[in-house]
């Protein structure tokens, strides 16, 4: 029995690597469409599970992990931002403003299936103009939710965090780890 993460992000393989070696990364191909029913603080739980399902079906003999990510502002999900115009437009809306960072994991196997999600308060500071436009210039916005990386130049945004940092970047380390006990893992 594998234990296989349904992502390509480096960033989850690299903190995945905290609570084992021994997993393969597999990214689920699937469609992230969140349905209207969905409430937004539970859209990554949904569509992780959406993840872990897809990949469960190639290799149902093993665990899977699926996990998502959202951004949370003023109760909209602050995607990847498609361009720069929409990453000065993200950046103004976190500006001074304390928003949620919700990582949904979901855990398969066989057996059992369990979903969690757990969600980090971050709050930027205020920000000048020039500062957003400097930060929307770097190649860093453009794959990550709400057009921030804490692990990198975004850090310079944040003013304070309340709960894991690690959720921020992707993975709730503490806490999967002690769900994947419940797997034997």
């Amino acid at each position: 029995m594998s234990l296989i993460l349904a992502s390509a992000s480096p960033r989850r393989m690299e903190l995945l690597l905290y609570i084992t070696e021994n997993f393969i990364a597999f990214p689920a191909k699937v469609e992230e469409n969140i349905p209207d029913d969905i409430p937004v603080l539970s859209a990554s739980e949904y569509l992780s599970e959406i993840k872990a399902n897809a990949v469960f079906e190639k290799f149902p003999d093993d665990v899977i992990i699926g996990c998502d990510t959202t951004v949370v502002c003023e109760d909209k999900i602050l995607g990847k931002p498609e361009n720069f115009n929409q990453c000065i437009e993200y950046m103004h809306m976190l500006s001074g403003k304390t928003h949620q960072v919700v990582t949904g994991c979901t855990i398969i196997s066989k057996e059992k299936k369990l979903s969690f999600s757990v969600v980090t308060d971050v709050t930027f500071r205020n920000l000048s103009g020039e500062e957003i436009i400097n930060y929307a210039s770097t190649k860093e916005p453009y794959d990550k939710a709400g057009g921030y990386g804490i692990q990198g130049k975004g850090c310079l945004l944040v003013e304070k965090i309340n709960g894991d940092y690690f959720n921020v970047v992707g993975l709730p380390v503490s806490r999967l780890c002690q769900e994947l006990k419940k797997f034997n893992i």
